[in-house]
Formats: C-alpha cells, sequence, structure tokens
C-alpha cells in the first residue's frame, strides 16, 4: 500500500505513522515554573541528538506547561521511564490544572538535583540535567504551524543508580527501559544484542 499522509488515504482503523517510527524513547520531562511549582510529563518525541557534547530535544504538541517552564526557566531534566515506573508515568500524561502536580498527583517521590532547579524522579534509574539551548515551533511544507514546539537541551549532569550498571556500562535490559510505540502500544527492554561496526 501507499499513502499521503495529508490526504489521509491510507485506508486504515488509524494512521500507521506512529506505529512505524517505534519503539521511541520516552523523555519524561520534570520541570520547574518561575514560582517553583513543579510538572512532569512523559513525551514520545523525544532522542538525543548529540553525544559531544551531550543534547537531547522532544517535541510538544502545543505549548504545554512543560515547554512554557522551560522557556521561563531554562532547566529541564529527562528521567528515564522503566517497565517498573510505567504505570506512575502513564498516570502523569493526565492534563492537570497548571497549579497542580503531577509528583503529588501519582505520589512519586522528588529527589533534588544537582545542577538544576527541577527535581528528578527519586526511583529513576537514571535522569539528565538539562539546561536550555533553544526552543522552536515547527511548520510544515505548506508554511502553517504544524502546532509542535520543539525543546533543545543541552545535558549538564547525569544521575545514574549503580544496580544498573553491569561491567561498566548502562545496562538497558537490566533497568527494562520502557518505549513508545504506535497506538496505545509500548515496549520493554529485555534483551540486547550487539554488531560490531565495519572497518
Amino acid at each position: 500500500m501507499f499513502y499521503q499522509p495529508e490526504q489521509r488515504d491510507h485506508g486504515l482503523a488509524f494512521d500507521p505513522f506512529k506505529a512505524i517510527v517505534a519503539p521511541r524513547p520516552i523523555g519524561w520531562i520534570s520541570s520547574r515554573d518561575s514560582e517553583g511549582r513543579t510538572n512532569l510529563a512523559p513525551y514520545s518525541f523525544f532522542n538525543a541528538i548529540s553525544a559531544n557534547p551531550h543534547m537531547v530535544m522532544f517535541s510538544s504538541t502545543g505549548w504545554k506547561d512543560s515547554v512554557a517552564n522551560i522557556a521561563a526557566t531554562g532547566e529541564f531534566v529527562c528521567n528515564l521511564a522503566t517497565w517498573d515506573l510505567r504505570d506512575a508515568m502513564n498516570e502523569s500524561s493526565a492534563a492537570l490544572p497548571h497549579e497542580r502536580s503531577e509528583f503529588d498527583a501519582t505520589g512519586l517521590k522528588t529527589a533534588p538535583s544537582t545542577l538544576v532547579k527541577p527535581p528528578r524522579v527519586a526511583d529513576a534509574v537514571a535522569a539528565l540535567e538539562c539546561k536550555l539551548l533553544k526552543q522552536e515551533e515547527l511548520v510544515a511544507l505548506n508554511g502553517r504551524s504544524a502546532g509542535h514546539w520543539l525543546t533543545f537541551g543541552e545535558v549538564v549532569g547525569i544521575h545514574i543508580d549503580a544496580r544498573v550498571i553491569t561491567d561498566g556500562r548502562f545496562d538497558t535490559a537490566k533497568a527494562r527501559t520502557i518505549a513508545r510505540c504506535g497506538y496505545m502500544d509500548y515496549a520493554v527492554v529485555e534483551s540486547v544484542f550487539a554488531m560490531e561496526r565495519p572497518g
């Protein structure tokens, strides 16, 4: 089959795009507004974009609290979403009033960050402290706003729980990192394999 996304002529019950571009890492973003109120939200359009220096990005549909908080303070944390935290991660995606913290709503404990003010998810086995590089609105080929905002950050500090280090490496399978697939589907990393690049 072939279809053109703009025409939505795929003939399927649901658009398969997000199922094709999967699994996608989940950026579980904690932030604070200028008055110190915390926010926690998962974003499935998230990824690392540079290793030197370490940089990440996430895309938000609309100017949500995370985007607004980061614009105001210039800081955020990417908490690793894992199998053990899957329910809390999902609960933190609920639309809450700005003044209500997802940490309180989910019962998740916070842990202080070292170089930025937003707290970390205390039970997350890894977290990336980030400083804002830039934010920009996505614009489609036809020139209209896509309604999405990109946030780029540089990682200035990394927290890792020693339990997920194996032979000097971060053990993704031991952490049981989860990822977003299409529809309401998720994946969990339970095994990995290695391949050497050609010389």
